[in-house]
């Protein structure tokens, strides 16, 4: 078991408890798929973690939830589908209701899931979404080499594209960044992380436009 699996787990007993390890190492399996460069454990690790450290100035909601989606939002990770938010939230579901988890409170790791998808116009609900969205995208506001180990694995797991066709979809993911008031949505990584993710992200699609 790796570090970021140990810290997952940790973080699983204390949301889950110890009697249903058997769904957590399915997760872990789903983890070290192959053909995952970025979308792995220690992704979930650190996305954990900033909810953590953003959590204690918002009015959080139910920050099991949060954590719960948190666990379970990149489960399911296939480059070639769009429907990867929606069957990570189907999976979570299931695990959940086994787990004890109410209907609401399933309904609302659902929604969270939904969420990671940052579709271009999309509208956070509440600050329990801020939270995840922000800790989910806290990788663009990383230091600059951070940042960059992070555009190449994502690059290594749409390696099936030409590079035309990588460039023409990741200029309009970054672009599409740019394009809104604002990449994080909640005060604490707005004033730590906005400026620092603007940069990151122009220089990379600067890099691309030059390849071109």
């Amino acid at each position: 078991m790796t570090a970021p699996e140990i810290e997952i787990r940790r973080a699983w007993h204390r949301l889950i408890g110890d009697r249903h390890d058997a769904a957590l190492e399915n997760l872990f399996t789903l983890h070290r798929q192959p053909h995952r460069r970025y979308h792995t454990a220690t992704h979930v690790m650190w996305v954990l973690r900033h909810i953590d450290d953003i959590a204690p100035s918002c009015d959080v909601l139910d920050i099991g939830t949060v954590r719960a989606a948190a666990l379970f939002h990149d489960a399911v990770y296939d480059p070639l589908s769009t429907t990867n938010e929606h069957d990570s939230a189907k999976l979570a579901d299931a695990v959940l209701a086994g787990v004890g988890f109410s209907s609401a409170r399933r309904g609302a790791v659902h929604r969270l899931i939904l969420g990671t998808a940052h579709r271009p116009g999309s509208t956070v609900a509440d600050v329990d979404e801020q939270v995840l969205v922000d800790a989910d995208l806290a990788i663009l506001g990383s230091a600059p080499a951070e940042y960059t180990a992070y555009a190449t694995a994502v690059r290594a797991e749409f390696a099936h594209l030409r590079g035309d066709d990588w460039r023409r979809g990741r200029s309009a993911f970054l672009r599409g960044v740019l394009g809104t008031p604002a990449i994080f949505h909640t005060h604490y990584m707005a004033t730590r992380r906005e400026a620092r993710a603007r940069a990151n992200v122009a220089a990379e699609l600067a890099a691309l436009e030059t390849d071109q």
